[in-house]
């Protein structure tokens, strides 16, 4: 009786949001509304028996982490269980364990076969992050090996002297990327590690990269990053609203160990496709000066849609063209005004190899519900997570009204 009620309630819940905002998709795909209002969604991950788990940015009254089942395969959740006490970003399946990030830490849950809900008391896996009043979040990947690689986000814009002040200049050589500011590397999952004395710095000169992802097919760290904000704002003499709308592009990077990606002393112009100096170390939107030295990335976005999760399509369901390419979730912009807000939608990048072989175009889009988007609070949705299932199906969540999609091809 009462997974009949959990079903009927959600197949309801469902059919409301779908019918506030219907996916835009190509042709052939559709999307089923797999689960809605669990809570302000993060990342998602799904198990190999189809089980999915969203991790939520802040603790509801239920739990931090939600557990979904979907009994019948008819595309919507019939069970949908809560637990834990840890909110963050980060959640992946690793090893038999579900592994999940809050703001400071790493821990896992012990997975039992055939049960949706994982040990009680999680373990501790790496600790002692920096508590951070900006881009606190803490994406993670694993490689072949097990290696951890996480996000340690700048807490900053541009490392001004003055935080966020116009015409400040910016801090040179910027102290912050000694602690932040790019990807760390960890070793893989066993005894607790720490992450001043266990954590490597893998790469540097990343602002914040909460979309973060191992490809597998080709042994290869990607990201993609949050660019910087408010140019108009800092150098109205530099920038007017439409540029500082537009600049700098949000940067998809092909990360090797001991990459320099220039924050915070250059950005990313993706219409010249240039790395610039940045204002606040003496640019001029003409100077390249150092940036010359830092490594560009393999394709820019346009400014402000805020990149929140990555992956790289593994399996055979969607048409051929889909194959080993990317998926790219951007929860949408808040700083293009007093133009319109932009870049709530999934989008797609073909690959041959480890490298973009094609444009980037809108996958899923009709998030926000169309309209006129001035604020972010104006959108229906936001994209924030999207993660696989076994049969290659791909599920995006929310972070607005904690929806779940399922979308699959036809």
């Amino acid at each position: 009786m009462r997974t009949f009620l959990l079903s009927l309630i959600a197949f309801f819940s469902s059919f409301a949001v779908l019918a506030q905002a219907e996916l835009e998709l190509p042709e052939g795909f559709e999307a089923t509304v797999f689960a809605s209002d669990l809570g302000p969604g993060r990342h998602l991950a799904v198990n190999e028996n189809g089980d999915v788990y969203l991790q939520l940015r802040s603790t509801t009254s239920k739990g931090s982490t939600v557990a979904l089942r979907d009994e019948d395969n008819d595309g919507q959740a019939d069970e949908i269980q809560y637990f834990g006490n840890l909110p963050g970003t980060g959640i992946e399946i690793h090893g038999g364990y579900l592994y999940t990030s809050t703001d400071t830490s790493i821990q896992r849950y012990a997975l039992k076969e055939g049960m949706l809900l994982p040990e009680k008391t999680p373990e501790m896996i790496i600790g002692g992050f920096p508590k951070q009043s900006q881009h606190a979040a803490k994406p993670f990947t694993f490689d072949a090996e097990g290696n951890i690689y996480v996000t340690i986000g700048a807490p900053s814009n541009a490392c001004m002297e003055e935080m966020r002040t116009k015409g400040s200049p910016g801090m040179d050589p910027c102290p912050l990327l000694e602690s932040y500011g790019g990807i760390w590397k960890f070793g893989p999952a066993g005894a607790y590690q720490d992450y001043e004395k266990d954590g490597k710095r893998f790469a540097t000169g990343i602002r914040h990269a909460v979309a973060l992802n191992y490809n597998k097919a080709e042994e290869q760290l990607y990201a993609v990053q949050h660019g910087r904000d408010q140019l108009s704002m800092f150098f109205p003499e530099l920038y007017d609203d439409e540029a500082n709308a537009n600049l700098p592009a949000e940067e998809f990077f092909l990360i090797n160990e001991g990459d320099d990606f220039g924050w915070p002393y250059c950005y990313y112009n993706q219409m010249t496709e240039k790395k610039m100096l940045a204002p606040e170390y003496g640019g001029d939107r003409q100077k390249v000066g150092r940036c010359a030295e830092k490594k560009d990335p393999i394709m820019g976005f346009p400014g402000h849609y805020a990149p929140n999760d990555l992956l790289f399509y593994e399996h055979e369901q969607f048409p051929e063209k889909y194959h080993n390419g990317a998926f790219i979730a951007f929860h949408g912009s808040w700083n293009r005004a007093p133009l319109e807000q932009e870049g709530f939608n999934v989008v797609f990048v073909p690959f041959e190899g480890k490298k973009p072989s094609g444009d980037w175009t809108v996958f899923a889009d009709g998030f926000d519900g169309g309209g006129k988007i001035r604020s972010p609070a104006d959108a229906l949705h936001r994209p924030t997570g999207i993660a696989t299932g076994p049969d290659g199906s791909l599920f995006v969540v929310d972070s607005r009204k904690g929806t779940i999609w399922k979308i699959t091809y036809k």
